[in-house]
């Protein structure tokens, strides 16, 4: 069963403090935290395996219900820390998403032929991405992904014309309505780095319209992962209609990532920001508070490998985000 209105309702009845500050978001018929855990970097090993579950099931326990993987992080075992982690929690509580796209050691399906993969690293063949999925349930422990993105689709256009692109792309779309009318995935997107940075990349208008010759005006199209902290604004600020903007009118939620940009974007933190984010007791929540308060983000993702890391930055739960107009205060 995947995340249900109910449960994730329940769960942030649970905790009133944090719901008053307004810690939460209403994600479709969901209710996510507007803080994320992410679990990209680490060693593959047991002792950051037993470090990561341990944290995850601290930001469960602690406020945390959105929980972000992806098949090739740490080589799969990233995904099996968090259905580790689920069998100390109510998983109909949580919204677990992963990804796929990139190659992964002992993932590679021995079906793949050269026409399906570019770079020798990246594919977006629906077998192979049927193929990741079924291994990511079993990874997750899950019988239904909440959210399920393409990662890094842009990888395809250093390889491939626009035209191959987007017929790739669509064959993938329809491939993932199908899946989700099996209840093997419940929505999906895209996750990217470049893709929404650079203009000559992705279209969210485009990729939408893809979506809805291919599923309908009630496809599952529904959600998109892009960088977004002190120092990568571009979602918000470009013009004429900025990403944002654009995923607001056509009905698709955005999941930040890079929040912290592994601590790098610490150094960008300006006196000004500290004082139009008052409340909080670290740079770090200061960012996350800057994400998290951006107007069209409903999840700031944070990477936490440690119990203590997920303790610090629930920190920001306990201070609501910015108003709008003292979060364009920023800009000036």
């Amino acid at each position: 069963m995947p995340a249900t209105a109910e449960a994730t309702s329940r769960y942030v009845e649970r905790r009133p403090a944090f719901r008053d500050k307004a810690f939460y978001r209403t994600v479709f018929d969901l209710h996510v935290s507007s803080l994320g855990i992410g679990t990209y970097l680490g060693a593959a090993d047991d002792d950051t395996d037993r470090s990561y579950t341990d944290a995850l099931v601290a930001a469960g326990l602690g406020g945390i219900n959105l929980f972000d993987s992806a098949i090739n992080y740490r080589n799969q075992r990233s995904e099996r820390c968090i259905g580790a982690a689920l069998q100390h929690l109510q998983r109909e509580e949580f919204v677990v998403c992963t990804k796929a796209g990139f190659l992964t050691p002992d993932a590679v399906p021995g079906f793949l032929e050269a026409d399906d993969v570019v770079g020798g690293m990246h594919s977006l063949s629906p077998r192979f991405l049927a193929d990741q999925i079924e291994r990511s349930r079993v990874n997750l422990g899950l019988d239904t992904i909440d959210v399920f993105y393409l990662h890094n689709p842009e990888t395809q256009l250093s390889f491939r014309t626009r035209a191959e692109f987007e017929t790739r792309i669509r064959r993938v779309f329809a491939y993932l309505e199908r899946l989700v009318d099996q209840r093997k995935i419940r929505r999906y997107g895209v996750a990217t780095w470049d893709g929404f940075r650079r203009k000559d990349l992705l279209s969210l208008p485009r990729l939408t319209e893809i979506a809805v010759e291919e599923g309908g005006l009630e496809h599952h199209f529904r959600f998109i992962q892009l960088p977004f902290n002190i120092g990568m604004v571009e979602a918000f600020v470009d013009q004429p209609e900025n990403v944002l903007e654009a995923a607001a009118r056509l009905g698709i939620v955005v999941v930040a990532s890079a929040t912290l940009l592994q601590g790098r974007v610490l150094a960008q933190m300006r006196n000004a920001v500290r004082e139009l984010l008052p409340g909080l007791v670290s740079d770090a929540q200061r960012a996350i508070q800057f994400t998290r308060s951006t107007p069209g983000i409903a999840v700031a993702l944070v990477g936490m490998g440690r119990p203590e890391h997920v303790l610090d930055n629930l920190g920001v739960a306990k201070v609501p985000p910015a108003s709008r107009a003292g979060y364009l205060k920023l800009y000036q």
